[in-house]
């Protein structure tokens, strides 16, 4: 018996679309022989769709291109992903199934038992849990089907605090008692540069537990914030990964039953994680823009670090011809940051501007002064600046089409490092979700083969360049000690006496905390941002505003 696993990206709602892509992997493993095509979890209507599963259309468009579908598979089985109504009297309205379509119609079906609700999770909300387990059989196969998190019930966390067993049953456990000859798991898992491994390990160690083979097949390709990463896995008997299929890429693959049982395991790539992310921000970029029908967007450029790995991420993701820069010196900017900025707009080949901002600030602090007579300059001034340039960009990007891409970083967002309606304006936030430490990791990736960041971007002190003689030190630790803080207390959640005890000041760590609780006002406003942690600002993180704690 042959088994293909389709890594595939799809699109919320577009259900044609999503059809055509499920239709040609068929036809495409038919040619190969295969008996059995396995897709990924909810990939009828795509993954997540939120509250379109509240619209009755939607469900119908579901099972309509379901049945569409399985008229597709004559001489081959498929299993899809799609909800499903739940026709008992009680419960929620929806199942998340997995359906087998075989000769035309649907000839078993298995739902989901175990709904997370954590993190960008809300499954509950939709979905009624499954009580029932049961294998099926196939060409002489006993096979236990399971979606996503039947199969990860027990798994780390990076908060020490969660339990590592979230549910009180155990579908794997009701399923083996069955004894099924392999594993099948569908799945719709977004990527964490912190997750890779613990991922790779559930299979691992499911398939060493119950002595045979597991199939995990993952959606690839970016859905708003949410970047999906692919790395289906096939795990053989021996809990030894048979196949890995790419990162970040669609792929459908063959495989024999006898192969994947006890077939030699496969020689790992060394993971990347720089590379990784890179990868994934370039597909969250380009996938973002393809599937709103978006075509041009603009950064502003500062000659700064964050905006030079925007311009390049945005280059490699939309093409030079679809991405603008806009340059706005102002009297405290210096003359390097200027040229360089210059420099790479050039190296990069994207159309570039230069508007001076003096005018209209020193129109700003004329208009002011009878205001603010007898006052002193403080971060107001920095911040007219930041949102005289936020005017100039949302300018150009009303004129020419382009949307705005925000270059704030995640240490920056974290502490409040930034100005509402300036510089953290954007229709979508690149790099929001990257500390800055890994700000300059990926610049130096970027420059891995030659130097398209300019040298002088990622050697010089970070300022923002809204006062004479002005770094982000002057209020902010050193970004390795902040980002150190702020991964304890943002992935891991760790109280601050902890960090403290495991070896943070204790006047910084306080102060950075404070800063984190204090700016959440200003994340609330902020633009989706494109994830790549397991804790990034946005769904994935719900914190009041006015909390006091």
């Amino acid at each position: 018996m042959k088994f293909t696993v389709a890594q595939l990206n799809y699109h919320i709602g577009n259900f044609s679309g999503n059809k055509n892509l499920i239709c040609n992997a068929i036809r495409k493993a038919k040619a190969e022989g295969s008996d059995l095509i396995v897709f990924s979890e909810l990939c009828i209507p795509g993954y997540p769709p939120l509250d379109l599963l509240d619209r009755f259309d939607f469900i119908e468009e579901c099972n309509q291109t379901v049945l569409e579908i399985a008229r597709e598979c004559t001489g081959i089985a498929a299993i899809v992903g799609s909800p499903t109504l739940n026709k008992k009297q009680e419960g929620k309205k929806l199942f998340n199934s997995a359906l087998l379509l075989s000769e035309g119609k649907v000839i078993f079906s298995a739902n989901k038992a175990l709904l997370p609700t954590y993190d960008i999770f809300d499954e509950y909300r939709y979905f009624e849990p499954e009580r029932q387990f049961s294998v099926f059989q196939f060409k002489g196969l006993k096979i236990a089907l399971t979606i996503c998190e039947d199969l990860w019930d027990e798994q780390p966390f990076d908060n020490e605090f969660e339990k590592t067993r979230l549910y009180t049953v155990s579908p794997m456990e009701e399923l083996s008692k069955q004894k099924p000859d392999v594993i099948i798991n569908i799945a719709a898992s977004p990527f964490s540069y912190s997750k890779i491994e613990a991922k790779e390990n559930i299979f691992i160690s499911k398939a060493l537990k119950y002595k045979i083979p597991v199939i995990s097949v993952n959606q690839t390709g970016a859905q708003t914030e949410l970047i999906f990463d692919g790395a289906s896995i096939v795990v053989n008997n021996k809990g030894e990964i048979f196949r890995q299929l790419p990162f970040f890429e669609e792929a459908v693959e063959t495989y024999s039953y006898d192969e994947m049982k006890s077939g030699p395991a496969a020689i790992p790539d060394s993971i990347n994680t720089i590379a990784l992310i890179h990868k994934a921000l370039v597909l969250g970029l380009r996938d973002y823009f393809i599937k709103t029908g978006l075509t041009k967007s603009i950064i502003g450029l500062s000659g700064g670090i964050d905006s030079a790995l925007c311009l390049c991420l945005a280059v490699e993701a939309l093409g030079n011809e679809n991405v603008r820069a806009l340059l706005m010196p102002s009297r405290y900017s210096s003359d390097h940051s200027v040229n360089d900025a210059v420099a790479l707009a050039k190296t990069l080949r994207v159309h570039s501007d230069i508007i001076n901002i003096e005018k209209p600030f020193t129109a700003f602090e004329e208009v002011l002064a009878p205001t603010f007579n007898g006052l002193t300059t403080d971060v107001t001034e920095e911040n007219i600046q930041a949102r005289i340039r936020a005017v100039l960009l949302m300018a150009i990007s009303n004129k020419y089409g382009c949307i705005l891409l925000n270059t704030s970083n995640k240490s920056e967002a974290s502490v409040g490092y930034g100005t509402l309606y300036g510089d953290m304006s954007g229709g979508l936030s690149v790099i929001g979700d990257v500390y800055k430490t890994d700000v300059y990791r990926l610049a130096s990736y970027v420059n891995r083969n030659k130097e398209i960041i300019p040298e002088n971007i990622i050697r010089k002190l970070p300022s923002a360049e809204l006062r004479p003689g002005q770094f982000d030190t002057d209020s902010l630790p050193d970004y390795q000690i902040l980002d150190s803080i702020l991964y304890q207390y943002i992935e891991l959640q760790k109280p601050a006496e902890r960090i403290i005890k495991d070896g943070a000041e204790r006047d910084i760590v306080l102060k950075v905390i404070r800063m984190i609780n204090f700016n959440e006002y200003k994340r609330y406003q902020a633009p989706p941002v494109l994830r790549i942690s397991s804790k990034a600002f946005g769904a994935g993180r719900r914190m009041p505003i006015v909390a006091r704690y």
